[in-house]
């Protein structure tokens, strides 16, 4: 059978690409399937910031004639100053188990990093961090967040017998809710004297317009914290505005916990949301004509709660930020009804970050990875 791999050059050809893991995964209950029109906007260049100082490219395989699988490739120029690199970012993958299949999509991928000038190939990535990354190797019977891929087992296969290597893992952590009485009273009691020794307190959102206002510090004090992670970039003004407009109009003002210090600057913040994950499911890519009633629903009634960012100033870190927020967040969830937590995606290295969960019988339940290969 022959196999082609034409570059995604329209509208038409964009939504085929957007769609097609709809067909692949429809019969696997641990999919999640994204909203249509966010993937779409995704590469929309008018629309996504991403592209002021980012370039893309999307690919799709066809076998006699029907597109079996798609791949993205992203010239990340921030990224590249950033770390010194001629690396090409790879993302949005999905194939059959066919190595013939995965073979022409990278192939195609790896002859525009050489018309590039690139040195490597990294992935899965997004345009940064706030995109999904890295490939499902552990954890197939663990349903998935909305922040992050999932994929088929084949997949780590396919990509390593073409020469890839691992380059980093995450490691994401589910953890019980605990009752409030059986809260350790050990926590309260250090949080306050934290609180008292640094001059720290909770902001407490008394309606969303007072978060809105502080959002921007928020995503300011997010690069701090993410600028010594592996793969971080740094997010322009229009990306931070981008994404206040699209995340912050649905998030529940109770769960994102920020610390302030005497001079009310924000030294911590913590962002945190019900799990959408079935409502995703039920929605299948699409706000209409009831995709909006599942999510809604989820909003109001859930038991699993996602954690998706935190940061700490750099000057602030060791200082115990980090439990005033998880203690505040306890009790919120607690209030709310939740039963579980989702860490979602940490570095595997990330031990402090890590140190948070372990008050709550942490269990490590997915792992994801980074691969890099070498071009000659």
């Amino acid at each position: 059978m022959s196999i082609t791999v034409k570059e995604v050059l329209n509208k038409k050809d964009l939504k085929a690409f957007v769609k097609l893991p709809f067909a692949m995964y429809k019969d696997d209950p641990m999919w999640v399937p994204q909203l249509i029109r966010d993937d779409m906007e995704v590469f929309n260049r008018a629309k996504n910031p991403a592209f002021d100082n980012a370039d893309a490219r999307q690919f799709l395989a066809y076998k006699d004639g029907k597109a079996v699988g798609r791949i993205a490739a992203i010239l990340s120029s921030v990224a590249n100053q950033k770390y010194n690199t001629r690396n090409l970012r790879f993302g949005w993958f999905d194939a059959p188990n066919d190595p013939a299949v995965a073979a022409a999509l990278f192939r195609t991928v790896e002859a525009w990093a050489k018309e590039l000038g690139m040195e490597t190939l990294t992935g899965p990535h997004g345009f940064c961090d706030l995109d999904p990354q890295g490939m499902l190797v552990e954890g197939f019977d663990q349903l998935p967040t909305i922040a992050g891929y999932y994929n088929f087992p084949y997949y780590q296969k396919l990509v390593e017998d073409l020469g890839f290597q691992k380059e980093v893992d995450y490691v994401e952590f589910r953890t019980h809710v605990p009752e409030m009485s059986a809260f350790p009273e050990k926590l309260l009691r250090l949080a306050e004297r934290i609180k008292e020794r640094g001059g720290l307190r909770v902001l407490k959102f008394a309606a969303k317009k007072e978060l809105l206002g502080r959002a921007e510090e928020l995503f300011h004090l997010l690069d701090e914290t993410f600028e010594e992670i592996y793969g971080a970039v740094p997010l322009t003004e229009r990306q931070i505005h981008y994404f206040i407009k699209k995340y912050f109009s649905f998030v529940d003002k109770d769960l994102i916990q920020a610390v302030v210090n005497e001079k009310d600057e924000m030294v911590g913040f913590m962002i945190a949301m019900p799990n959408f994950s079935r409502a995703f499911q039920k929605a299948r890519g699409r706000l209409l004509p009831l995709g909006w009633w599942h999510l809604l629903r989820a909003i109001k009634k859930n038991d699993v709660l996602d954690f998706y960012l935190a940061g700490i100033k750099k000057n602030y870190r060791g200082q115990g930020v980090d439990l005033l927020m998880v203690v505040e967040m306890a009790h919120k969830a607690i209030a709310k009804g939740f039963r579980y937590t989702e860490s979602n995606q940490e570095l595997e290295t990330n031990t402090k970050i890590q140190a948070q969960w372990k008050y709550f019988n942490p269990v490590q339940h997915k792992r994801k990875r980074i691969f890099k290969k070498v071009l000659k």
